[in-house]
């Protein structure tokens, strides 16, 4: 064809990728740029049809798809440190039974929530000795001995995980995390007052897949609306051609009528105001910048939601273990369906509310009737919660955990998820190999 026709079919095509993506993507936030390295050619403006027949459409290689589990976990601690025999609480609650490849952990409350911890310079401590005890508990299960020390990998919501190029695949791993007998490492840690994330990825995993584009994010959204008494703190990170997102939150307490707005408020603010980095680095494979434009994207937390029900009523049902009559009252499912949560998903509860018990040690809840001195009158919610978005998720379970170390018990959900495993890579890196 002559330079002219050329020119002309190439703006065609250009325009109709545009308005395809435009309409397959609901979350699309611009059009990609004319200077972009992967659109550059010489068009004239001026030239072009508005029909573009598919002999002229560029497919896309097919890419393998690959099966991942995903542990993602949640947990209220109170403002208690880990210590004593929490080691056995903590193994009881990650399940090792049915090992993941990945596990992502969000707690609330690592720290008691005092002027001090709220208004302070952040403290690292409390998340190295929770990142200590979880690194032993998931290496220390296989024979493998914890050897170095952890530091807090993403201090700075600038962090960039820098990724495993397939030359450099396992040796790099000597001089990060853990040693290379470890069979899982720390790839992602982020805290903010009491919230605090920490994500955990299997060392075969590491080796096989690329892994890139590790970000993390904190969202403050407590008292005036900026302190980081509550909000969220997440992990982005890409897996071969899948982009994932986790947002661990601690949303507004309070179960009095028109709590449940200030929650609503609080998770519109953390879609809102969460945002990812965009580095040098990324090149012509932009990163996603915010939530929904992840692939697949996990929400879990205390969010506190309670339930539309009074106290003895409440209660009547939990000793008759009806939860799915217990759950028409509750005020996220609710969200589920018609609020701030429209289009999420949650698995099946078959699981007792995990909040409030009166104290640790203990597996009566607050309140009721008779009620003891000094006692918080609560009516049993479930509070604590997992929620997840996008395409290529299924939940395998979804369970409480019966640890009595605080007046929360702790939850957790295991997944199959789907990723694209790419096939630009170098021979011999790929699965199975």
């Amino acid at each position: 064809m002559n330079n002219k026709n050329h020119k002309s079919r190439t703006r065609r095509f250009r325009q109709w990728f545009k308005r395809k993506r435009k309409r397959a993507d609901r979350f699309y936030l611009g059009e990609v740029t004319e200077d972009s390295n992967w659109w550059h050619t010489d068009w004239d403006e001026d030239e072009g049809e508005e029909f573009l027949d598919d002999s002229f459409v560029i497919r896309p290689e097919n890419n393998d798809t690959c099966e991942l589990r995903v542990f993602v976990g949640t947990w209220n601690v109170a403002g208690r440190s880990p210590v004593g025999s929490l080691a056995v609480d903590v193994d009881e609650w990650l399940n090792l039974k049915e090992a993941a490849d990945i596990y992502v952990l969000g707690f609330q409350e690592i720290v008691p929530l005092k002027a001090r911890n709220v208004i302070g310079a952040e403290d690292e401590t409390e998340a190295t000795n929770w990142n200590i005890l979880i690194g032993k508990t998931l290496n220390n299960k296989y024979g493998c001995p914890w050897l170095t020390s952890i530091s807090d990998p993403t201090s700075s919501e600038n962090y960039q995980y820098a990724g495993v190029s397939n030359s450099e695949r396992p040796a790099i791993f000597d001089s990060q995390t853990a040693s290379l007998c470890c069979r899982y490492k720390l790839v992602a840690s982020k805290k903010m007052v009491g919230v605090f994330i920490t994500v955990w990825v299997k060392t075969e995993l590491l080796r096989r897949y690329c892994i890139s584009s590790v970000r993390v994010a904190s969202v403050a959204c407590g008292i005036m609306g900026c302190l980081g008494n509550k909000g969220s703190v997440s992990v982005s990170m890409t897996i071969e051609g899948t982009s994932f997102c986790f947002i661990a939150a601690h949303l507004a307490s309070g179960e009095k009528k028109g709590d449940e707005g200030r929650r609503n408020h609080q998770v519109a603010e953390i879609f809102r105001r969460t945002s990812f980095p965009q580095l040098p680095q990324d090149g012509s494979n932009p990163h996603p910048l915010t939530i929904l434009r992840h692939d697949q994207v996990f929400w879990f937390g205390d969010l506190n939601y309670r339930l539309y029900l009074e106290d003895n009523l409440a209660r009547e049902l939990i000793q008759r273990k009806d939860w799915r009559a217990l759950q028409e009252f509750d005020q996220l499912q609710w969200e589920l369906k018609n609020g701030v949560f429209q289009g999420w998903r949650e698995g099946n509860i078959e699981f007792a509310p995990t909040y409030k018990y009166s104290s640790s040690n203990c597996n009566r809840y607050s309140g009721g009737v008779p009620s003891r001195a000094g006692e918080k009158q609560r009516t049993p919610a479930w509070c604590d919660r997992i929620l997840w978005y996008g395409k290529g998720v299924r939940q395998l379970s979804y369970f409480r955990s019966e640890s009595k170390f605080s007046d929360h018990r702790p939850v957790s959900g295991l997944f199959s998820t789907r990723i694209e495993v790419l096939k630009s890579r170098n021979p011999g890196t790929g699965p199975g190999n």
